[in-house]
């Protein structure tokens, strides 16, 4: 093994990988600040329309799902915790280094074994510990009627996500090492530009690959919503290749309908769940919603968006993994070291909390838009509404969350801001206003 494949990256070109972040962030937030709708419907006569999450449910269904959320909201910030501990202890200190060694040296302590076994290794340890809370969290589900899994399903759904968590992760980290070690100066570009391009590849291949390994997907049978679905998409300018029912109810009483896929792979899919409990129009305006998306490009910004950020963390993670003193703290000799392993994981789990807050507001503009182009395309704004209470009631969204939560875990808007965003488009569009 060369001195020089496990050597720290030099001055040189640690400095050329933080002006490589520099530029990439300054350019992610230009796409941010351009790309995001900001001001999605405008202001209509007399003002806003008030956000009152008690006129969009009676006071017994804000307590049952204030109790849920107050019920899980405890576990989830534990369970962050636990692996953000885990993943420092592994990260910052010379256990993950130890930890890949060992677990190599039977099979002659090669780096390669040293990523892969280390790198699934730390990955367990950390899901291991935080099972107890998800456990709990499945818990509630199934006391508050969310969840319709058998523990046997549950398991195996925790297995599956385990192990291709585990799996693509443990890969990637293979990848950024082998190219430390055949390019130590300029590792940290080619490593960029490899994450950026998954990003995209990953967004075309999620539909075909991830979903059917939880849900099994049929047509929708011949009839007047799904004749009417079909119409619906053409009228938004994004034909859909197929009407999809994922069978949703094996696992969760929630409702959900989404739109995945590109050009010949695009289909509507819709929660079996939807389809027992909400009438033709209202699905229609779920449907409406998920089209949006297609419509306004937003896979795609999101994808560019997505490509950015790997870019700009990959670069940062170059400078960062050329600091000698952190590397001597995780007991690693370089980037280009198998057990750099566990200060990797940890970096990247690191930039990924830092970065979810930003990920939340982009995404609660970019499904404001959808719902503006829902009430656009059905003009339908009174079952748009009432879609969303049914919604609300049925995945018993918190109506009213604390303001840091919805800052830091809101990927949309609440279903009384939603609600009252109906109310808005209503009066500029010279509609009655649902009640």
């Amino acid at each position: 093994m060369s001195t020089a494949a496990v050597a720290p990256t030099p001055v040189r070109s640690r400095r050329r990988a933080l002006g490589s972040a520099v530029v990439l962030g300054a350019a992610l937030v230009v796409v941010i600040a351009v790309a995001t709708p900001w001001d999605v419907l405008g202001t209509p006569p007399g003002g806003r329309t008030p956000v009152d999450p008690a006129a969009a449910f009676s006071a017994e269904q804000v307590a049952r799902a204030e109790a849920f959320a107050g019920a899980l909201r405890p576990a989830s910030l534990v369970s962050l915790l636990l692996s953000l501990t885990v993943s420092a202890v592994f990260g910052l200190t010379r256990a993950g280094a130890a930890t890949a060694r060992r677990l190599a040296r039977p099979l002659g302590g090669g780096w390669v074994w040293q990523v892969l076994l280390g790198g699934v290794a730390i990955l367990l340890v950390g899901r291991l510990v935080t099972l107890p809370l998800s456990a709990y969290g499945e818990v509630v589900r199934h006391r508050y009627g969310l969840s319709t899994r058998g523990w046997d399903l549950w398991a195996r759904d925790v297995a599956v996500a385990t192990g291709i968590n585990a799996g693509l992760t443990a890969l990637g980290l293979l990848a950024v090492v082998a190219l430390a070690r055949r390019a130590p100066r300029t590792w940290w570009a080619w490593a960029g530009g490899g994450a950026a391009a998954l990003v995209v590849v990953g967004s075309f291949l999620y539909p075909m690959v991830i979903e059917p390994a939880f849900n099994e997907f049929q047509p929708l049978p011949a009839g007047e919503l799904r004749t009417d679905l079909f119409a619906l998409a053409e009228r938004s300018g994004t034909p859909v290749e197929d009407v999809l029912v994922a069978d949703a109810s094996r696992r969760t009483t929630a409702l959900n309908a989404y739109v995945s896929g590109f050009g010949s792979t695009r289909r509507i899919v819709v929660y079996d769940t939807v389809l027992d409990r909400l009438p033709d129009a209202e699905i229609e305006s779920i449907v409406a919603h998920e089209l949006g998306h297609v419509a306004n490009d937003d896979v795609l910004t999101g994808t560019l968006i997505g490509a950015l950020g790997a870019g700009a963390g990959v670069s940062l993670l170059g400078w960062l993994l050329g600091s000698a003193p952190l590397l001597r703290r995780a007991g690693a000799r370089g980037p280009g070291d198998g057990a750099v392993v566990g200060l990797l994981l940890f970096l990247v789990a690191a930039g990924t909390l830092l970065s979810t807050p930003v990920q939340n507001l982009v995404s609660r503009q970019i499904e404001a838009r959808a719902d503006l182009h829902a009430l656009d395309l059905t003009e339908d704004p009174a079952s748009f509404t009432a879609m969303q209470r049914r919604l609300g009631e049925a995945n018993l969204n918190d109506p009213d969350p604390p303001a840091a939560w919805h800052w830091f875990y809101g990927s949309h808007p609440t279903v009384p801001q939603r609600i009252a965003f109906a109310g808005d488009w209503a009066r500029l569009h010279d509609a009655p206003v649902p009640e």
